[in-house]
């Protein structure tokens, strides 16, 4: 291969990994990231390890691995955003690193270059790596479990082994049990598409299962001394909750099937990701379906494919979400990686002339598109500052006229200018969109309120458990008093209680008997309204929140 395109694949590499880690100090704008950080921090304020607690009161929803590493995170350097976000892009840049290995070793050195920035470039990876969840672990536990287990499938290697069963387990105590439908069903498919049937009862495979269980052994003692040990503790809003169930079952196939504690009220289509995946992994969204069904027809026609771990497993995961009520975009973020394996093949591969054209219109229809819808989301948000628009739109209009001027093949050309559009849309939302949206969240202000000096004997309380932002942005710990109780507390020391909009309603309602200390603006939603983006509209979906007190 030539030296141009590898300069421009190292380059936009660069840039990249650069983009995916400019949100981490970015204050959270959603809930379920103050809750993590929230419970990782609460095992340091109660000195656990093994026990999750948010509100002072026992948590059982996910396991342990990611808490774990955030403490570790949080122990080392403090608490904070960007110490919670960074062991979770640690793991992402390891799925980056499996990415190429995997890619590299069925496919080429080119095509192994690509899948990488297919992967670093998807608008959900970014998102994801802000927006931090789960799941940028789960991209370098499952494509890391799979990698292994090919070569152990290849050749017998303790390496293999033990790093297959290790990857496995920290899968599962990440996520659940379902991880495993990726992982096994990427080796099934590989074994079955080459009918190698035999080989599936060998012990080897029955080693890998054992280790694995082993490894996942300290998630079951978590859970046992938690819950199991425990048949008193209330949770769910009954006793006799065994935490073991609930991590084997209930915590996502339960989801999955409506059964479990926590479900879905309404059935999900099941084609939420078909059209989730147009945006979420976009620019690549509608190559990876041409490539899933040019996959799946070569293997109709019975012709050898390099390797089939990706798409079965990918594939396969993707299925279960569909036909899952617990449908949310960032489920899918998971599998990216196998995702990437698979479209990387036809971004630089000859195709009919038709696929060729394909790949041409939907490449550039994202190109255009991308710019254009920053440049308009930027107009309706009318940041006071506009350094960073300016200095973003500089540095992407040179990249991209470098490649127009040095890269000739018109198919790397038009894959790095992809690129391009989908960096300049990342680095946006991360440098201006989030900091002009995130000081309308009324919980981070109210809780930089009670972290002033003067406060600090000040017993905080909230009122309901979907507070998360305040939980983690408040220096001390904050309990959870039901709203219905809210009468009947007696505090018993200076105190202070967080209220949204539709709890201050119900205390009003109720006559309760209570005083305002501070009333902060909020924006309410974590879905991004179109009123809430435009400056000019803004303040009609804007509610108010506020800190009171009891006398």
């Amino acid at each position: 291969m030539e030296n141009k395109p590898r300069i421009f694949y190292l380059l936009i590499f660069i840039v990249a990994l650069a983009v995916n880690f400019a949100g981490i100090n970015v204050h959270f704008f959603t809930d379920d990231p103050g809750l993590y950080a929230s419970i990782a921090k609460n095992l340091i304020y109660k000195k656990q390890f093994f026990e999750l607690f948010t509100y002072n009161r026992d948590w059982l929803d996910k396991p342990h691995f990611p808490f774990w590493m955030v403490f570790f995170s949080f122990k080392l350097f403090g608490i904070s955003e960007w110490a919670y976000r960074l062991p979770g892009l640690i793991f992402f840049m390891i799925g980056l690193v499996y990415t190429w290995l995997f890619t590299k070793k069925f496919y080429g050195w080119e095509t192994a270059a690509v899948a990488v920035l297919i992967l670093a470039t998807a608008l959900n990876t970014i998102l994801g790596n802000t927006d931090l969840r789960a799941e940028p672990y789960l991209m370098g536990l499952i494509i890391g479990s799979i990698y292994h287990i090919a070569g152990l499938q290849q050749r017998f290697k303790v390496k293999h082994l033990l790093l297959a069963a290790l990857f496995t387990a920290f899968a599962i105590m990440t996520k659940g049990i379902f991880v495993i439908t990726a992982i096994y069903g990427a080796l099934l498919g590989q074994l079955i598409l080459q009918k190698k049937f035999k080989t599936i009862f060998q012990i080897k495979w029955l080693l890998l299962f054992l280790l694995t269980f082993v490894f996942t052994l300290p998630e079951f003692y978590a859970l046992y001394i938690q819950f199991d040990l425990h048949p008193e503790k209330v949770v769910f809003g009954r006793q006799h909750v065994s935490g073991i169930r609930w991590f084997l079952w209930d915590s996502q196939f339960g989801r999955f099937v409506n059964t479990g504690p926590i479900n879905r009220k309404t059935s999900g289509s099941i084609f939420f990701y078909g059209h989730t995946l147009l945006w979420a992994f976009a620019p690549w969204g509608l190559l990876f379906y041409y490539a899933v069904f040019e996959k799946i027809k070569a293997i109709y026609n019975k012709k050898v494919l390099p390797e089939y771990y990706a798409i079965s497993g990918g594939v396969l995961l993707l299925l279960l979400f569909s036909f899952s009520r617990f449908q949310l975009p960032f489920y899918t973020n998971a599998i990216f990686p196998l995702f990437a394996i698979v479209t990387a093949p036809v971004c630089l591969g000859e195709l009919s002339k038709s696929g060729t054209k394909f790949r041409l219109i939907v490449q550039w229809l994202f190109i255009i598109l991308l710019p254009v819808a920053v440049i308009t989301l930027n107009k309706l948000l009318s940041p006071v500052n506009n350094f960073y628009i300016i200095t973003e739109v500089l540095l992407f209009t040179i990249i991209a006229v470098l490649i127009v001027i040095k890269i000739s093949e018109a198919n790397k050309k038009t894959f790095l200018l992809s690129c391009v559009a989908a960096l300049f849309a990342g680095l946006y939302v991360n440098t201006v969109f989030y900091n002009e949206i995130i000081p309308y969240k009324g919980q981070i202000a109210a809780a930089e309120y009670v972290n002033q000096p003067g406060f600090e004997d000040l017993h905080v309380y909230v009122l309901n458990a979907e507070n998360n932002l305040f939980q983690f942005y408040c220096k001390k710990p904050v309990s959870l008093v039901p709203i219905e109780q809210f009468n009947s507390f007696k505090p018993g020391h200076a105190s202070a209680f967080y209220v949204n909009q539709p709890t201050m309603d119900y205390l009003l309602q109720t006559h309760a008997h209570f005083k305002v200390i501070r009333i902060f603006t909020d924006y309410p939603r974590e879905n991004i309204l179109p009123a809430f983006i435009n400056a000019n509209t803004r303040y009609t979906v804007l509610v108010k929140v506020y800190l009171i007190s009891k006398y």
